[in-house]
């Protein structure tokens, strides 16, 4: 982690101590003129919550300053997000088109602020951005697993999957013109969970785009398959392959979200 840069503007600060409240590991403390000041720096998580929190705005760390970050603005109602989740669709009928290069940085960008266990901020992304590319990494792929396929046997209800394969048809990666794959470093406290959660924020945040999205675990599988399509996604060495996700322009359009069965709820 970079050095904290813990600083505070004392002609800004009125000395309300919600920093050093909020401060996940009560290193901010006050000094004695009541001023916020850091009593630990080793034991930062680098959460910058203090920088989120004052209402003042007195607060930088890292270098990073309060009037570099955006205000919080509520603008989006329950509802409007309620409706988005509840719409949400898997995809598997996309355009044959790229998407343009303003909503693929901003889809990037959002990346950087989605949440992780204990703030551990070790996850890394490849995302293939170009259609032609991405057929060239699935000839490969294919190539592969057509002759593994061929050779090793299958569950009868697979057996649909495998002829699909061997005919030529896209089965694994839909017609799919990108993917983002994620994977997390292997120490990471909660690696099983985060790149989950990023792919998470990564869809709903893609769906508001107008973009159609599928969740792809056969994907993830597959890429494994070529250690010549691995090395084009310049995946750490102390990270794990971790999941994969297809986006791209729908081709279709649904008019209405469903009727799911209810979950059952243990209310206690």
């Amino acid at each position: 982690m970079q050095k904290l840069e813990f600083k505070v503007d004392k002609e800004k600060c009125i000395k309300c101590g919600l920093c050093a409240n909020d401060c996940i590991t009560r290193i901010i403390k006050t000094d004695g003129d009541g001023f916020p000041c850091v009593s630990d720096e080793s034991n930062c998580i680098g959460c910058q919550h203090c920088l989120a929190i004052c209402p003042r705005g007195a607060v930088s760390v890292f270098g990073k300053n309060p009037e570099d970050s955006d205000d919080i603005q509520n603008k989006i109602s329950h509802e409007q997000l309620e409706n988005l989740i509840k719409a949400r669709r898997s995809c598997r009928s996309f355009k044959q088109e790229n998407v343009d290069k303003e909503t693929l940085k901003k889809l990037k960008n959002i990346l950087n602020w989605v949440p992780t266990g204990v703030n551990f901020r070790d996850l890394h992304f490849a995302v293939v951005e170009d259609m032609d590319k991405m057929k060239v990494l699935k000839e490969k792929l294919y190539k592969v697993l057509k002759f593994l396929l061929k050779i090793i046997p299958l569950k009868t209800k697979l057996e649909p999957y495998k002829k699909a394969i061997l005919n030529g048809e896209d089965i694994v990666f839909r017609n799919a013109p990108h993917m983002i794959i994620v994977s997390a470093n292997k120490n990471a406290p909660c690696k099983e969970v985060d790149p989950i959660i990023a792919l998470s924020y990564f869809e709903l945040y893609a769906q508001s785009l107008g973009l159609g999205t599928l969740w792809c675990g056969i994907a993830s599988k597959t890429l494994t398959l070529s250690k010549d399509v691995m090395k084009e996604f310049k995946i750490p060495k102390n990270h794990k392959l971790a999941y994969v996700m297809l986006f791209g322009w729908p081709k279709i359009a649904y008019q209405r979200t469903v009727q799911p069965d209810k979950y059952e709820i243990t209310e206690i």
